[in-house]
């Protein structure tokens, strides 16, 4: 990830601001703010469940409506994972995997899966990752997904 550099774009100067926020952190210091953003002592500052953003709860409906459209794709959930399948970061890497065609699905599956699943919440989700975030890193990760939040929602209107 330190790495990572971009362009000219609002995407790109996220995933730059991303790469030098990466090349300037203090990893222990990162690991804390993780523990802090999605652990804590009994829970962590943000919840990245679809569920919890859009009910107040965990494994409420939108749990059962991810579940329903993995299923369709022909994805099952790993038993050794004890992580509801509406956690933020499975949704965006079956979102990643259908954009890129990954997965064998029929055209618009992608647009399909971000409206359902993803755009209700998504944007709630990073602002607060980078609003709560004790660390630049966090901060940065937080403001990219903002900015693909922003950038897919755009995209997927003039689709319409």
């Amino acid at each position: 990830m330190q790495g990572l550099d971009g362009d000219a774009s609002p995407l790109g100067q996220a995933h730059a601001a991303l790469g030098r926020a990466a090349r300037e952190t203090d990893p222990r210091a990162v690991g804390r703010d993780y523990f802090a953003l999605f652990i804590g002592v009994g829970r962590g500052l943000i919840m990245p469940y679809a569920s919890y953003y859009l009910t107040g709860f965990l494994n409420e409906r939108p749990l059962a409506r991810v579940r329903q459209d993995f299923a369709a794709l022909g994805l099952e959930r790993d038993p050794g994972s004890s992580e509801p399948e509406d956690h933020a970061a499975t949704l965006l890497e079956v979102m990643a995997n259908l954009a890129a065609r990954r997965l064998p699905a029929e055209d618009g599956a992608d647009h399909r899966f971000f409206e359902r699943h993803l755009k209700p919440w998504i944007g709630r989700f990073f602002t607060d990752v980078a609003a709560q975030a004790a660390t630049p890193f966090y901060r940065a990760v937080g403001e990219l997904g903002e900015v693909f939040t922003t950038v897919e929602t755009e995209a997927f209107a003039m689709e319409a």
